[in-house]
């Protein structure tokens, strides 16, 4: 099994401890991982934006580099929503390289609970922690149930982070609330934005978790300017450093 390792550019250059942490627990399951190191941004935050033309190139630059791979993992939902439900309009529904790139595409969470389906993992973190459900993961890749479902409730970070030796996951009042940041939503409408943080902040705080974690670092940095802004007594971590055993 042949793994491409995608690594979303603003990780790259602002959290490589998650991205690290990403790759330690692909290669602890014995997979055969490679770093690409031509890829690029995916085209997101020029999606935000309205730059759609733009995409294009973006998007055919990244299947042609990824769809060699048996599986495409990142620790990124938003940036995995990107590839499996933007770049449509791009490719013509017969487009071999690009069916096979949107099928074969994983979050990491989602990669580890449903392909390896793991069921222990050898680290501790005796922390209370509370669990950011991020919009695109939550709901359209569908890592957890979103609430106003009549369905049994599943979500597949928590399940993950319920095979790690001492942690609490704390129970928040409204557990898929979105944060606020919507990519360029956070510059546009920066008062609503930081409104919406501060809401999800609170919950947390209510709920007396020491840790907020997730599985996009787009809306876990978010929260964390806010918390570093206001000195809240809160630390946000990358899920992949907690499930990794790499928090110090």
């Amino acid at each position: 099994m042949k793994i491409g390792l995608f690594i979303p550019c603003f990780m790259n250059e602002l959290y490589p401890k998650s991205c690290i942490a990403t790759l330690k627990l692909l290669k602890s399951l014995n997979l055969d991982v490679e770093y690409p190191e031509e890829q690029t941004c995916c085209g997101q935050p020029m999606a935000n934006a309205g730059c759609a033309k733009d995409i294009k190139t973006l998007a055919y630059k990244f299947v042609s580099t990824f769809s060699k791979y048996d599986y495409i993992v990142a620790p990124s939902g938003s940036c995995v929503t990107m590839v499996k439900e933007h770049y449509k309009e791009f490719f013509e529904e017969d487009d071999e390289e690009y069916n096979k790139t949107k099928t074969s595409i994983y979050e990491i969470c989602e990669f580890l609970h449903d392909i390896m389906k793991i069921t222990k993992l050898d680290v501790k973190f005796p922390y209370k922690v509370g669990l950011h459900n991020s919009c695109h993961g939550h709901r359209a890749l569908k890592l957890g149930t979103a609430s106003e479902l009549n369905i049994p409730y599943n979500n597949k970070l928590r399940n993950l982070l319920n095979l790690v030796e001492g942690i609490e996951i704390v129970d928040l009042k409204r557990e898929d609330e979105c944060c606020g940041f919507g990519g360029t939503f956070c510059v546009t409408q920066e008062d609503v934005s930081v409104a919406m943080g501060k809401d999800r902040i609170n919950d947390h705080l209510d709920s007396s978790a020491q840790i907020i974690t997730g599985a996009d670092m787009s809306c876990l940095m978010h929260l964390e300017g806010i918390i570093n802004r206001d000195k809240t007594p809160l630390k946000v971590v990358h899920i992949t450093e907690i499930l990794a055993g790499e928090v110090q």
